[in-house]
């Protein structure tokens, strides 16, 4: 589907994250050092949670992992002996991805697929071909239709078959930060603003934002700045996995997440970002499930 063809939503997320592409990669945030010495990590939710999916290790696997960005994780696998494709509808995202398979001499157990989520049979017809379906960290929010998304990963799962998904918990999405003039709450380590309830949790209609800041560099100012966004609850998530056929494994709930969500997070000794003090609400969320052999 040519870009004078895709709706509006679609073309406004693209140019977004074509944007982000070179910031990402320059990024501290997006640390390819170990990756590049061989030793690329995940997060620590789903290093902790993958042995369960992939119990016998990855190799020999084959592995699709949907809206990958510019491909690290996705390559992450592949040093693990997974056989890997990515997918994402962003040009620069997949062609940073090739270029970092063939520095990583990986070419030979990766491939990168330029598609819309929506168009993913087409751009990549096999059916029932994969082993995981891996789709991590802002990837149903820019989505209009979790049903189908469900049916997709479904399609391309072979019988006992796992998706691994995990994302921001919705139930923190209804939050943003709390506007500079808000009063500060005193906490251990001084003062600060909690989020404020922004956005109804059972919306059904897009979020449209405006919004120049990147989560990966504070100093990055984004010029194609506006998107478009939804919500979609556990429940709609985990059901429309299950009216797709899968049997959910496990949903479980974090309280941190890999980035700043909100300013009032702090950054534990591992990496991730959680509440100061207390954790008031789920911030991630992650689902396994399994697509039955019968």
């Amino acid at each position: 589907m040519g870009a004078s063809e895709l709706p509006e939503w679609a073309r406004l997320n693209r140019a977004h994250w074509d944007e982000k592409v070179p910031v990402h990669v320059a990024s501290e945030f997006y640390d390819l050092s170990p990756l590049r010495a061989g030793e690329g990590r995940l997060y620590p939710i789903e290093e902790s949670e993958l042995p369960a999916v992939a119990p016998e290790g990855w190799s020999g696997l084959r592995v699709l992992h949907l809206q990958c960005h510019f491909g690290a994780d996705t390559l992450v696998l592949a040093q693990r002996g997974a056989e890997v494709v990515g997918l994402d509808f962003s040009m620069p995202a997949v062609r940073q991805a090739r270029e970092l398979a063939t520095e990583l001499e990986l070419d030979d157990r990766s491939r990168f697929v330029c598609a819309d989520l929506y168009d993913a049979r087409h751009a990549l017809p096999d059916p029932g071909g994969f082993d995981v379906v891996y789709t991590t960290w802002g990837t149903i929010g820019w989505l209009p239709d979790v049903a189908e998304w469900a049916r997709i990963v479904a399609w391309f799962l072979k019988p006992g078959g796992r998706l691994y998904f995990a994302d921001g918990h919705p139930a923190g999405w209804i939050f943003d930060d709390a506007p500079s003039d808000a009063p500060a709450a005193a906490l251990d380590g001084g003062p600060a603003r909690f989020p404020v309830a922004a956005y109804p949790y059972f919306a059904t209609e897009p979020f449209a934002e405006d919004d120049d800041r990147d989560y990966a560099d504070p100093e990055a100012s984004i010029a194609a700045s506006r998107t478009m966004e939804w919500m979609h609850t556990v429940g709609d998530t985990v059901t429309a996995l299950i009216d797709a056929g899968l049997r959910i494994d496990f949903v479980h709930e974090h309280d941190s997440v890999p980035f700043r969500m909100f300013e009032v997070l702090e950054q534990r000794a591992d990496g991730m970002w959680a509440w100061p003090q207390t954790a008031w609400l789920p911030l991630g969320l992650s689902i396994a499930a399994t697509l039955p052999e019968e």
